[in-house]
């Protein structure tokens, strides 16, 4: 017989006790099930995660006063809190000595109100004083009107750029290039609108108003308010000198002695993305032992109904035999039907795996994802898993005595 012949009565076998075939499956799609439905829904945070911390240009690192993502709670704020300030002076100083394609200072106050006449926004925007270099290591353009630039940080021009949420209340029918709003009661020109930013978790992240650094302090004053500096290097391959580089001269500017760690953070997509992924590490480590705790129960539950029909069908692997089947005939069948019950099985988890992960995260506002990786090995444990718990039935299987076997009632 050929192995398409053996196919073929392997899955007319199968058809032919679907009950008890759809129990045998029930364990195999259990354990995929919950491995994929998982692995879904991290992916899917990972993914509107991704999107929402890409804010930084390509090949572009932020040095900060406090750690992007924070862990041990209030003692460790309080260690970062009383880390000196980064200062626009230690900014300057900084620039003249490192050598990179732009580098940028920033300072924010968050929960402002915008007014236009008698219209305002929610206590929800976020203000941002910036150098003109700022713009391009936060990928921040303008969709219309123009970019902050060097000379109106260097006057003080009362100008910003706004985000699109701003826009949209107070400027629905107008063009606001060129009016004038009011930031904590100080009249700003509205010089361009900014291109819409990335979602995070379905939220905007347009609730923003840019303006020159020097303005910001004017109105917000210099004192207890560190500022966060990003650099973006020339290409990937001088990224980490430049960091290297970066770390070297600060530590010099602020007088870190030797041997001590930084009083400041580097912040980057990539080590945002570092720590998200440490984070769900040991979700996916759980998930990863659950789920083949659950495979193995369902592989012996396999490997206990194929002996179970080993037993029902003795005379029929005797008769085959008696008229010339093979031993490995007989071996492939049954091996064959044990991986097609757990590949079955296996598509059918992931399936819903990946329906009711894709269905759970879209509560969460995230973006749709298929943990195509995840796929590919939770196939490979049911065919494993086919392999390893249905061999002993069909070893058991092909090595009946035929003359036994004829015997058999």
């Amino acid at each position: 017989m050929n192995i398409s012949e053996i196919f073929l009565m392997s899955v007319q076998s199968i058809r032919g006790n679907r009950l008890r075939t759809l129990l045998t499956m029930l364990g195999i799609v259990v354990g995929i099930f919950s491995i994929i439905v998982i692995m879904t829904i991290i992916t899917m945070l990972q993914k509107s995660i991704e999107n929402g911390v890409s804010q930084l240009g390509q090949n572009t690192f932020q040095i900060q006063k406090f750690p992007a993502m924070m862990n041990g709670g209030h003692d460790a704020w309080l260690k970062y809190r009383n880390r000196k300030d980064l200062t626009l002076d230690e900014y300057n100083r900084l620039r003249g000595m490192l050598d990179a394609k732009f580098i940028g200072a920033e300072q924010w106050q968050m929960g402002q109100v915008v007014k236009f006449r008698g219209d305002e926004t929610n206590p929800n925007i976020s203000v941002a004083g910036i150098t003109a270099d700022a713009m391009k290591t936060n990928n921040w353009t303008a969709a219309s009107g123009r970019d902050i630039r060097d000379i109106d940080v260097k006057y003080t021009n009362d100008v910003c750029d706004i985000g699109q949420d701003i826009v949209d209340k107070l400027f629905p029918n107008i063009d606001p290039v060129g009016q004038i709003i009011r930031v904590n009661n100080y009249p700003l020109k509205v010089i361009g609108v900014l291109d819409k930013q990335p979602q995070l978790f379905g939220e905007s992240r347009d609730s923003y108003l840019v303006m020159p650094i020097s303005t910001f302090q004017a109105i917000y004053g210099k004192l207890n308010r560190s500022i966060n500096i990003t650099v973006m290097s020339y290409s990937k391959n001088d990224y980490n000198s430049t960091i290297e580089a970066a770390i070297g001269y600060l530590r010099t500017i602020r007088k870190v002695e030797p041997g001590k760690d930084n009083d400041f953070d580097i912040f980057s997509n990539e080590s945002i993305m570092s720590q998200i992924n440490n984070i769900t590490s040991g979700v996916r480590i759980g998930a990863m032992v659950i789920s083949i705790i659950a495979l193995i129960a369902a592989g012996v539950g396999i490997m206990n109904i194929m002996l179970v029909s080993v037993t029902e069908r003795t005379r029929e692997i005797g008769v085959r035999k008696a008229i010339g089947a093979r031993k490995m005939s007989i071996l492939y069948q049954f091996l064959i039907e044990a991986i097609i019950l757990c590949v079955t099985g296996g598509f059918v988890g992931i399936v819903l795996g990946v329906g009711l992960g894709n269905l759970v995260g879209s509560f969460l506002n995230a973006q749709l994802a298929i943990p195509y990786n995840w796929v590919v090995i939770g196939f490979s444990l049911c065919i494993l898993v086919g392999i390893v718990f249905g061999t002993y039935p069909a070893y058991k299987a092909s090595n009946l005595d035929p003359i036994e076997a004829l015997r058999y009632e």
